[in-house]
């Protein structure tokens, strides 16, 4: 673990000692100024609730660098004028991962929403959960008489996966195509420029143009079909390419973040057996459980806006052409905002004001839908299994946990989760 003291020299992006166990970092950067600066690159970090709620809510500051951050290459920074608008349009198309929605930033963000909108709706969202449900089955099958489990690989990751390859039709005779080569490369690796580097989406392109065009060129009744002739709201048809990069984010942002949720409420269970009893003789206790999941355990560990022009978050001057840091991890665990933050707390009261999914224009459009693979999820995992314990053989004894996490500065979760348990009969 790092030592307290070195904090205020520590590199975020890099620092592997951070992965494990982030939030006392995240407490010392709250504690100097829940707007404050940090790390050599000297991003603006938000660890406050109110205050990322103030950055979402501010259309002065531009999605671009969401996911690229410092590492955006944009040539100019704060201190070069008090408006960088003209500039972030100049310079956007360069910035890694510019033609997803993630860094779109009205009126093109809007136009986009509105196509994904005709693409998610409440018709398909149905077929799709009644997929889930029988896609449970199927996963849980391939290991549930073992009575052990890796669950990452067993289940969180293909059964991920697979609701968002049905929710956007790819053929069930691909689906194990998919699995096999969905070896999604971990975005923003410590130590890595990885966002700047390579597109981790480019199979899914490929993939997806192809589909795409198959269907435009010779339509079937199928949800592929319904994709390639969906229109904005203007009754215009998007180029190929739009409705590619829109079905490709989705699915790669989709699969990462739901697996990450799943497998985090899975550790809650089998870390706290009282945990496991009360939802199996209550499921209706299940969603909130989720939502303090999403608190203590953001699936998005951190995300950036760049300011247009000079502005301020709170009572802190952010000048124009600056980067800020928003961490939802640690702006959930805000004191003034959620009591005792760091202790789990299923029927915490104000948990669903969580921002695990981002708020304003940007909310994560995919939210109900990994709400509804939690839920169902560990309905039948309960259903199924019973006494769920960690593996002391991987993870070491109750008082002495040890879990490893992905490497990333982008995302937080679980690279493996060993569990042991009883096949219910």
């Amino acid at each position: 673990m790092t030592d307290p003291s070195t904090y205020d020299a520590i590199d975020y992006f890099t620092d592997e000692s951070l992965v494990p166990d982030p939030y006392p970092y995240f407490d010392h950067l709250r504690a100097k100024c829940p707007v404050t600066r940090a790390t050599p690159f000297d991003v603006m970090v938000v660890t406050g609730y109110e205050e990322a709620l103030s950055v979402y809510k501010n259309p002065e500051f531009s999605s671009c660098n969401s996911v690229a951050g410092p590492f955006s290459g944009m040539p100019f920074g704060p201190g070069d004028s008090d408006d960088v608008s003209a500039l972030i349009e100049e310079h956007r198309g360069a910035v890694p991962m510019a033609e997803h929605i993630t860094s779109q930033d009205p009126p093109l963000h809007t136009r986009t929403r509105g196509l994904m909108n005709k693409l998610i709706t409440p018709k398909r969202l149905k077929e799709n959960e009644d997929f889930m449900w029988r896609l449970a089955d199927r996963q849980l099958d391939t290991f549930v008489d073992r009575g052990h489990a890796e669950f990452l690989a067993d289940y969180a990751k293909p059964f991920s996966l697979l609701v968002i390859a049905d929710l956007l039709g790819v053929p069930a005779e691909d689906h194990e195509e998919f699995k096999a080569a969905f070896a999604l490369e971990t975005v923003g690796e410590l130590g890595k420029e990885a966002p700047t580097t390579h597109n981790p989406l480019q199979w899914l392109n490929d993939k997806f143009y192809a589909y795409i065009e198959n269907r435009r060129r010779a339509p079937q009744e199928d949800v592929l079909t319904e994709l390639a002739q969906a229109k904005y709201e203007d009754g215009s048809t998007p180029d190929i390419e739009d409705v590619m990069n829109l079905s490709t984010f989705l699915f790669a942002a989709g699969t990462e973040t739901t697996t990450k949720l799943v497998s985090s409420a899975v550790r809650f269970i089998a870390d706290n057996p009282g945990f496991e009893t009360m939802l199996r003789d209550d499921r209706s206790k299940i969603p909130a459980f989720l939502e303090e999941t999403l608190r203590m355990e953001s699936p998005v560990k951190s995300h950036f806006r760049m300011a247009r022009t000079t502005t301020s978050i709170g009572e802190v001057e952010v000048p124009a052409g600056t980067t800020v840091m928003v961490l939802p991890g640690a702006c959930n665990r805000d004191a003034r905002k959620f009591a005792d933050p760091d202790e789990f707390r299923p029927d915490r009261p104000n948990v669903r004001e969580q921002i695990a999914f981002i708020r304003g224009v940007h909310s994560c459009p995919g939210a109900p839908l990994a709400r509804a693979e939690g839920r169902i999820s560990l309905n039948r995992i309960l259903d199924r299994m019973s006494d769920i314990t960690i593996s002391e053989e991987h993870h070491g004894p109750a008082a002495a946990r040890s879990y490893s996490y992905e490497p990333t500065f982008i995302m937080r979760g679980l690279a493996e989760l060993h569990i042991e348990f009883k096949s219910a009969p």
